[in-house]
């Protein structure tokens, strides 16, 4: 019940911060949020105790400013504040959004406060999202921002996502408009930023990337915007007939389709992390490999194979119900992985199966072909693996978002099943 008045209290939130105008908004940056865990103790009683890391514990008369690149461009701006996650109000004293020069400094000239309902700050409820009044700006396709929260008071444990593949500056005081970040500590974190929305002409629309720890970028380098949906962001924006297409990438590391685990399920955060979108058209989904290897190691959590397609007929109905498009991704080999089993690989093979040829899936993408090892179907290939056997590096989501093919998202795209290569 919990999670559905969370769920419940967003899109609330949604509605309370939706500036009433015509003009047409479109998701062009977003990210899935948790809640932030406070650091175990130390496991040695006499062990030196250590200061917490920057943000474990919330935030108090600091600075969070936080780098995101946008994928779709326009020339008004607002984003989009949530404390989803948290049980307490959190007060926000000031928000900015600029264009980023370098590490914390932001391109001269380029800084725009942002007001809530005409306020500077604003009061985020729990389970609330805000979203602010559009400012105008001029937002080139595929620019980097820099987005700056300040927290006058304490706020509690904040609702964040963890996997920002960018640095993030936390400073003491107000320095939300300030050129550069003085003292800042550094980290990977985002908080309490849940997406950025850009106007757009009436055809601009949202593909939101619905997954786990591969759509999140693991395994990417910091700083190379070399996740799978960043790149397809790129593919998106450099193609004419594409450029209008924004790209929220929702993926969550450890994520499961069937149980809570890392974040909600992707069947129990689907409203909150798909449908609040604005402009949101298709929804790709690569989901299921967690749940199988989870299952391996603790056979209460063991799923099949019908478990996991009944899963995602489940998310394909949510997204139908919606006029969304959904978009099956085959899921990638794990031979070699720490949770890897014979019989998972069976599941993964027969889910594949049935992503590929069940025509249930609008379109399909098929990333296991585009990255299995041609001579071990079982496994990357040797050039995509950056040693877990699980996460491709920068090379393999590069096949990855290649494997797109763009005119799915032109309306020229063909369905057909097709065999394993």
């Amino acid at each position: 019940m919990r999670l559905r008045w969370v769920v419940w209290l967003a899109a609330v939130g949604m509605i309370w911060g939706q500036p009433k105008s015509g003009e047409h908004w479109v998701t062009t940056w977003a990210t899935a949020e948790l809640l932030v865990r406070p650091p175990a103790p130390a496991a040695a009683p006499t062990a030196q105790p250590k200061a917490p890391p920057a943000g474990s514990r919330g935030f108090n008369n600091q600075t969070v400013r936080m780098i995101a690149r946008v994928s779709m461009g326009g020339k008004r701006v607002r984003v989009r504040v949530s404390n989803a996650f948290g049980s307490v109000p959190v007060t926000v004293g000031g928000v900015h959004i600029a264009l980023r020069a370098k590490d914390s400094e932001i391109v001269a000239g380029s800084d725009h406060a942002l007001a809530f309902d005409g306020k500077p700050g604003c009061t985020i409820g729990p389970g609330m999202v805000l979203t602010s009044d559009p400012v105008d700006m001029t937002l080139a396709p595929l620019a980097d921002v820099a987005v700056s929260l300040f927290f006058p008071g304490e706020t509690g444990l904040p609702t964040d996502h963890g996997t920002a593949l960018h640095n993030t500056y936390i400073a003491e005081g107000d320095q939300s408009s300030a050129a550069s970040m003085a003292n800042a500590q550094v980290n990977t974190h985002y908080y309490y930023l849940a997406a950025i929305e850009a106007q757009g002409p009436a055809e601009a629309a949202t593909v939101v990337t619905l997954g786990d720890s591969i759509t999140d970028g693991a395994r990417s380098e910091n700083e190379t915007n070399h996740s799978w949906p960043a790149l397809l962001a790129a593919r998106l924006a450099g193609n004419k007939t594409t450029a209008d297409i924004g790209v929220a990438n929702v993926g969550i590391g450890g994520n499961r389709v069937l149980r809570d685990g890392t974040g909600a399920s992707a069947l129990a955060r689907f409203d909150r992390d798909v449908l609040s979108q604005p402009g949101v058209k298709w929804v790709m989904f690569l989901e299921g490999i967690n749940d199988i290897g989870h299952g391996a190691q603790v056979p209460a959590e063991a799923v099949t194979a019908e478990d996991l397609i009944a899963g995602h007929k489940q998310l394909i109905e949510m997204a139908h119900e919606h006029g969304i498009q959904a978009i099956g991704c085959t899921l990638t080999p794990f031979e070699g992985a720490a949770y890897y089993r014979e019989g998972g690989e069976a599941i993964r093979e027969e889910l594949n199966q049935w992503i590929r040829t069940s025509g249930t899936y609008d379109y399909v993408v098929d990333f296991d072909a585009a990255t299995h090892d041609t001579a071990d179907l079982k496994k990357f290939r040797a050039e995509f693996d950056p040693g877990d056997h699980l996460h491709p590096n920068n090379l393999g989501y590069e096949a990855m978002a290649n494997a797109v093919d763009l005119t799915i998202f032109t309306g020229k795209g063909v369905r057909r099943p097709t065999a394993r290569k």
